[in-house]
């Protein structure tokens, strides 16, 4: 398994100290990275392509260290005085995620002579909604997928109508109808289906069981911990007789899902086992890290047991169920997941930003990515500048702009804003404003953010999952609990492999959270984040081939053969671990927030852009309503 991937190179240090061993692998042999292979025809060019790079992204310590170092109350003793650009914009955005994009792109659509900035501390467009790009050799052009946690929008609903409105009309663009969002019906039709491994981390065993009709009875659980699961999937009582339907959901609000099983339902330890890596799939997180009402909302028929009898019933303030609720088949809008909607959003914003006509498929234009931050441009990106300032121009009651401060490598440079949209995870804020409400300050400090793993593995084919009859597997207790065949959604020009011998991606997915750090989720998080940025690469690759072997070797699959690529996304700051707290305001001067942090999921990411957005439009002064051109 000690075949080398190719790779762009190791941007932090913690991977760099781990390119002369297999940490923990037990693998020997000389490391020799071949940096041509992983370009295929892109030559050169992929050097500033960031979706075709390989290795470990997202999360660098390129991309952190300036938001630490804020964090850490670092920066600024090292920063010098800032410098001002003489820029001027009608609108300054900070963070280019899903939520940030659509708040220019919002401005944008009712503006389209406004001028944006958009910026990041991320090498990419898409903050976490990260692309992954590959070219298998035979294959007619690329293979394209989703570096991200879960977060992959659901169809456009009409509890949020301007968020539906906007996502279907960036879908038709796309060549997205009605109908074509389950990602594994292509699968299903060959007869393949869920799985779930029961690893020897948690059963001492290891044991593929194909969740048919008769999947519980294969579990390699004893005959009383088969029949608990099988009460509590079909058969679970109401444990709050007596109660209304709003008293029992605030129970369950209440309850973490794996207290639920333990001093509700009580569970015996196979069951509680079983189910510890069921909310990995759609929230990235276990089961110690999850309400009983957010179980509750992604039950189906073979996860989260425990609820049928408590005769509930969706309301609107529901947490959302997520991609695949009930077990259906993943929800997703494009190959490339919310990154998709994010590359729709910037051509329209910035039509010179790919080749050919803005009507074709964006999921095939490549990138000119040196075109995003062009002086000419209505809307530029500036990627690699993180925020460190912002300011209203005066008091928050009467300020009619705001000062923008970011890092460009070598000094604090500051742009000026008619408005500014804050789209960044939430716990950054207080520290990028200094004169914040202290209301603000104390509900956006509450928010903490998750770290997580997101691997994609370019393999030569799938026929070995075809043979072991599954395209999507739970691990139990394994190091990545989530493996999957990538969703097969076609469109106007992606053809997804449709062959169990053509090239395919997988993703892998670890929570990176240490449930046993504490009650306190701020240790367990921190302690998660400390183990995930001591992991080195060759230990992350290893693990990735090793458990894909686990799975798939009695079916013919050779890891060291069989995978040909890899991209590691470390999201050290990955998923929320609950919502931000109510804020007593909407907006602070010139000053709105947006993004996922104020509830999970990209339709939520949307609909606080679109809020933030027509707030600020709404109130902006007439002295704002053009800030000037820009420089």
């Amino acid at each position: 398994m000690d075949r080398p991937i190719s790779r762009r190179d190791f941007a932090d240090g913690v991977a760099l100290a781990g390119l002369a061993a297999w940490a923990a692998g037990g693998c020997a042999g000389p490391y020799e990275p071949d940096w041509g292979e992983a370009w295929g025809d892109l030559g050169e060019a992929a050097d500033a392509y960031p979706p075709a790079w390989q290795g470990l992204q997202g999360d660098t310590a390129d991309a952190m260290a300036v938001p630490d170092a804020l964090h850490g109350r670092r920066f600024w003793r090292h920063a010098g005085v800032p410098r001002p650009t003489g820029e001027r914009y009608d609108l300054v955005v900070v963070g280019a995620g899903v939520s940030g994009m659509t708040a220019a792109y919002r401005w944008w659509s009712q503006d389209p002579d406004a001028r944006i900035l958009v910026l990041d501390n991320h090498d990419d467009v898409g903050g976490r909604a990260r692309r992954n790009e590959f070219r298998p050799a035979g294959r007619a052009g690329p293979l394209v997928g989703y570096g991200g946690p879960p977060s992959a929008p659901s169809p456009p609903s009409p509890c949020d109508r301007e968020a539906a409105g906007l996502l279907a009309g960036l879908l038709a663009e796309a060549g997205v109808g009605p109908g074509a969002f389950d990602g594994r019906a292509r699968y299903r039709k060959l007869g393949m289906r869920d799985g779930v491994f029961c690893d020897r981390e948690s059963f001492g065993t290891d044991k593929l069981v194909v969740l048919r009709p008769d999947w519980i009875g294969e579990l390699p659980m004893t005959h009383e911990g088969q029949a608990e699961l099988a009460h509590l999937l079909r058969d679970a009582p109401d444990w709050f007789p007596g109660l209304s339907e709003a008293e029992k959901k605030g129970r369950l609000a209440g309850l973490g899902y794996a207290a639920f099983l333990r001093e509700v339902c009580r569970a015996g330890p196979e069951v509680i086992r079983f189910c510890h890596t069921m909310p990995v799939r759609e929230r990235a997180l276990t089961s110690e890290l999850i309400s009983a009402l957010d179980a509750w909302s992604m039950a189906g028929p073979h996860s989260f047991p425990g609820f049928g009898g408590l005769g509930l019933r969706r309301s609107a303030t529901d947490p959302s169920p997520g991609r695949s609720s009930g077990d259906v088949g993943d929800v997703w809008c494009l190959p490339d997941g919310d990154h998709g909607l994010i590359r729709l959003m910037v051509r329209r914003m910035i039509p010179e930003v790919a080749a050919g006509d803005p009507a074709e498929d964006v999921t095939l234009a490549p990138f000119d990515y040196e075109r995003l931050d062009r002086p000419g441009n209505r809307v530029r990106v500036r990627l690699s500048s993180p925020a460190v300032l912002v300011r209203n121009d005066g008091s928050a009651d009467a300020a009619a702009s705001a000062t923008v401060g970011y890092y460009d490598g070598e000094a604090v440079r500051t742009v000026r804003a008619g408005a500014v949209v804050l789209a960044c995870p939430h716990g950054v804020i207080p520290h990028l404003v200094p004169d914040l409400p202290p209301e603000w300050r104390d509900a956006l400090e509450r928010t903490v953010r998750a770290p997580v793993l997101c691997a994609t593995a370019q393999l030569r084919n799938w026929r070995s999952w075809h043979a072991a009859g599954v395209d999507r597997v739970r691990f139990t207790g394994a190091y990545w609990p989530d493996v999957r065949l990538a969703p097969s959604l076609d469109t106007a020009t992606y053809r997804a492999p449709a062959d169990p011998d053509e090239p395919i991606l997988a993703y892998l997915v670890r929570p990176a959270v240490r449930a046993d750090a504490g009650a306190d989720p701020r240790a367990a998080v921190a302690a998660g984040r400390r183990e995930l940025t001591a992991v080195p690469y060759r230990h992350l690759e290893f693990t990735v081939r090793e458990q894909l072997a686990r799975l798939l070797g009695a079916h013919g699959f050779d890891p060291a053969r069989d995978v040909q690529g890899l991209t590691i996304n470390r999201w050290t700051h990955g998923v929320p671990l609950g919502p931000t707290a109510e804020r007593p305001a909407k907006r602070f001067g010139r000053i709105a927030i947006a993004g996922s942090d104020s509830a999970p999921g990209a339709n939520a990411a949307i609909t606080t852009a679109i809020l933030a957005v027509d707030e600020l439009r709404a109130d902006r002064p007439d002295s704002a309503a053009r800030s000037g051109q820009g420089v």
